[in-house]
């Protein structure tokens, strides 16, 4: 939703931007309460991965959890300033606000991939 907005503003389109965005933050939202409900019940998960990818997992994973505390924050103000019609601001503040929201998607998709699904499967040399 996020790229999709981005390429219909690019594009002049408005109204889906608005629909697009108003959706990734719909679902952000959501998403940032499902995985709030599922850690209380399940607690943390250990990374079991070892050599090289273990400073690799924790690089992305520090830099996710510090940009993801941010995004809230950043996309309701880039937001609110849209819905107060303060194109100006909003730009500003979509300039920055986007590539972190992009960045911090694309990173919790790559921590639950090393997490769940690489760390187990490399070999300890590597």
């Amino acid at each position: 939703m996020l790229l999709a907005g981005y390429g219909a503003v690019r594009r002049n389109r408005r109204d889906i931007h608005r629909l697009c965005m108003g959706t990734a933050f719909l679902l952000s939202a959501a998403f940032l309460v499902s995985y709030g409900v599922y850690h209380m019940q399940a607690g943390s998960v250990a990374f079991t991965g070892r050599g090289w990818v273990r400073p690799v997992y924790f690089s992305v994973l520090i830099s996710h959890i510090v940009l993801a505390a941010l995004v809230p924050s950043m996309a309701m103000r880039t937001l609110w300033l849209a819905m107060r019609e303060r194109f100006d601001e909003h730009k500003k503040w979509a300039r920055v606000t986007f590539p972190v929201w992009v960045y911090v998607s694309a990173t919790g998709i790559a921590v639950y991939w090393m997490l769940y699904k690489m760390a187990w499967q490399l070999p300890a040399a590597l």
